[in-house]
């Protein structure tokens, strides 16, 4: 890692503008691909999943369905910081970049740090669980799926998709064009088919709404977390500001077409899955699309678990080619080994950080607890999502002058950060282990931060060795640098 950050350097001024003959990504996604990355993550695995720890932790239909709305209007009110925050600071990181533009390098080292080991391999692994389980699943309808299989194949689909990001970024946005009308095609599906069905048995199951309704915080803040997840990918478009045609206007363009719709297509989904399957099918099943194809579509129940596999195998697609970027423009500004913010000369993809985060992302399938994965990756990133957010205060007061296209009320970010504080605070005693391992990794940062960035004396056999990889990984690469900007760190 390079070691001469100072501590009180600013992205904007340590970077040089990208002029000149440099490789750099490309601006090639317009507001359609914008549109379809946000939907593509969002639409990837959670409503397939996450319904069902919902349902575990809210205990009623009523509070199941309110956990889902207070979760769309959360994730809009985020959407909307972003937005200001995408067209004042355009540059690509997304989190990374705002935390380090208004708190500094070590905050943004952080949250670099729990966002490689924590909730990003930790999301790729869930995704590539789905779809393994999903695609499985017809195989073994009557049992559990073996486990062995299903983390083989998520992890041959997580190395297939990161190959396909490191050949062409324009190949993998039109299949995530293709694969965003598949998502709404499954999710359009289960709505007509739970009409369909609610039309025909009556509302029987939504006349007690409140009947077991859970009251405990704890555990409603966790349910909250479920539907989060599904929630979860609003933020990512910002990590491709610097590919994004026109951010200015297509950015919060994106986010207004996608928030909204998102929101009502989760709510309707919802009300189907409770229409057809009670508050325990719900709870027990771990496959819930499937089951609810199995009691609402008969002899077509085949197609359900082949739509989410889709769902999922895109949403995979579209994460580790947003994800990666993050990864990338940490390595350029100094955080990462250097060879991370590499490009491939031929390709203009980042090539070094998709295979970096491919080989994370496999580490994760230790496990195929879903549910576990979820709560331990949505704690630690609902955290640095707040902070992301509270940066539009911070900057409202330290940086009062520079350009803001989009400027939002306050009310919309202190109201972010007040929810988030109690969402953080209360799972605490509900999910001890859960919470303890993302602040365990989250302080783990911060010697590994010092002695890796801020130490600018290292050993000399430490400085060999990670010359002789970098010289060894730029005879394939081209540094996203120039050498003035080489110069600034080293």
């Amino acid at each position: 890692m390079n070691t001469a950050t100072p501590e009180n350097a600013k992205i904007t001024d340590s970077i040089p503008e990208e002029t000149g003959d440099r490789v750099r990504l490309k601006k090639q996604l317009g507001l359609l691909e914008g549109v379809a990355i946000i939907l593509g993550i969002i639409f990837g695995s959670g409503i397939f999943i996450s319904p069902t720890g919902v349902m575990i932790h809210a205990g009623s239909v009523g509070v199941s369905l309110t956990v889902w709305i207070m979760c769309g209007m959360l994730s809009m009110i985020g959407a909307l910081c972003y937005a200001e925050l995408g067209t004042s600071i355009p540059r690509s990181g997304g989190d990374y970049t705002y935390l380090f533009e208004g708190f500094g390098p070590l905050p943004a080292f952080l949250y670099l740090w729990d966002a490689m080991l924590v909730f990003v391999p930790t999301t790729n692994a869930i995704m590539g669980l789905t779809f393994a389980n999903y695609v499985i699943k017809p195989f073994f309808p009557e049992c559990d799926n073996p486990e062995q299989a299903v983390r083989l194949l998520a992890a041959a689909v997580i190395c297939f998709i990161t190959f396909i990001n490191c050949w062409n970024v324009k190949a993998t946005t039109k299949v995530q064009n293709v694969f965003m009308f598949t998502k709404i095609s499954a999710l359009v599906l289960i709505i007509v088919c739970g009409g369909v069905y609610m039309y025909s048995n009556g509302f029987s199951k939504f006349m007690n709404p409140w009947q077991g309704s859970v009251t405990d915080p704890g555990r409603l803040a966790v349910s909250v977390y479920s539907g989060i997840y599904s929630y979860s990918g609003w933020n990512y478009l910002n990590f491709m500001t610097e590919e994004l045609k026109n951010p200015y206007v297509n950015l919060p363009r994106a986010i207004y077409i996608s928030m909204p719709l998102v929101t009502i297509i989760y709510v309707l989904a919802n009300v189907a899955y409770l229409a057809v399957l009670t508050p325990h099918d719900m709870e027990t099943t771990k496959a819930i699309a499937v089951t609810f194809g199995h009691f609402a579509m008969g002899s077509f129940e085949w197609i359900m678990p082949l739509m989410v596999a889709l769902s999922a195998f895109g949403g995979l697609c579209v994460h580790i080619m947003t994800s990666s970027r993050m990864c990338f423009v940490g390595a350029r500004y100094g955080h990462f080994p250097t060879f991370l913010s590499y490009i491939n000369v031929e390709r203009f993809t980042p090539t070094p950080s998709l295979v970096f985060l491919n080989i994370l992302s496999l580490l994760m399938l230790f496990t195929s607890d879903v549910e576990m994965l979820i709560t331990y990756s949505s704690i630690v990133e609902a955290f640095f999502t707040m902070l992301s957010v509270s940066s539009v205060l911070w900057n409202r007061w330290k940086r009062p002058n520079i350009n803001r296209p989009i400027k939002v009320s306050l009310w919309i970010p202190i109201t972010y950060v007040i929810l988030s504080l109690f969402l953080i605070v209360l799972p605490c005693y509900v999910k001890p282990f859960e919470v303890g391992m993302g602040v365990g990794i989250t302080l783990l940062g911060i010697p590994v931060y010092y002695l890796c960035v801020v130490w600018k004396t290292k050993p000399v056999w430490f400085q060999n060795s990670l010359k002789h990889v970098t010289f060894t990984i730029q005879k394939l690469f081209v540094s996203a640098k120039e050498e003035k900007a080489e110069d600034i760190w080293e």
